[in-house]
């Protein structure tokens, strides 16, 4: 049983991710949120760097190979940036075939950026993720939060206490570090953020450096691959395994 120990506010952002009966749920082999910093720690290039390397990972053949490997797959786009700022960018679609997936791509391509304020609420975003699992009509083998950031959470709830509700639930977190203001901050997703069946980290030294890391990270993740990644030696960082 779920205590709200760790406070009310927690209890308040996080509701139970299998609230629809599964009988009424299409199965599909994965439920995939891209949860993408919006912050105001992100300017509006950076912004449109992100968005633009999602887009074009979707249209990579790597990633088209992955998805077109499974029965079908379900994908959402979230957008976040302080502990009240969340919003979703493109609501669940489910990609089969080639052609659900360029109107995924194109879809995610005119996503506009939400309104800026200051702070990063990390784990609020997590929170939101974990809910929309509640609101689709899939049940997935497996359920992943895919969030990426440039910085530490400042405000909001903990994400390490939504990365053990959803570890708690099943799900899998996997993470993005953008190291180009904190370059420790893989550290940091990896205490904090990553968790679950399978979960892994992925660095991107800077945001012009993005595009390459999440088309990594989705063709890793959507194949539900063990792999062995090597973190930056030049930064002392040793080698990590995705869990």
């Amino acid at each position: 049983m779920w205590h709200c120990g760790i406070g009310l506010l927690l209890c308040a952002l996080i509701s139970d991710a299998s609230a629809e009966p599964l009988s009424q749920r299409r199965p599909i082999d994965l439920e995939l949120i891209l949860a993408v910093d919006n912050s105001l720690s992100v300017n509006t290039r950076e912004f449109d760097l992100q968005i633009s390397g999602i887009a074009k990972a979707f249209e990579d053949p790597d990633v088209i190979g992955a998805i077109l490997s499974h029965q079908g797959i379900a994908v959402a786009l979230v957008l976040w940036s302080n502990h009240e700022q969340q919003e979703t960018g493109v609501g669940w679609s489910y990609l089969h075939d080639a052609e659900s997936i360029a109107a995924f791509a194109a879809k995610v391509a005119n996503v506009a950026r939400i309104d800026v304020s200051g702070g990063t609420g990390l784990g609020s975003a997590m929170a939101y993720a974990l809910r929309l699992f509640g609101t689709n009509a899939f049940d997935g083998k497996r359920r992943v939060i895919d969030v990426s950031g440039d910085g530490q959470n400042n405000m909001g709830v903990e994400p390490r206490a939504v990365r053990d509700r959803a570890v708690a639930l099943g799900l899998t977190v996997n993470g993005l570090a953008i190291l180009d203001e904190e370059p420790r901050l893989d550290g940091y997703y990896a205490a904090n953020v990553i968790g679950g069946p399978g979960a892994f980290l992925e660095i991107a030294e800077d945001f012009d450096s993005f595009a390459a890391a999440i088309r990594r990270k989705l063709v890793r993740e959507i194949a539900g691959r063990s792999l062995v990644y090597r973190l930056d030696s030049s930064l002392n960082r040793d080698e990590r395994r995705g869990e």
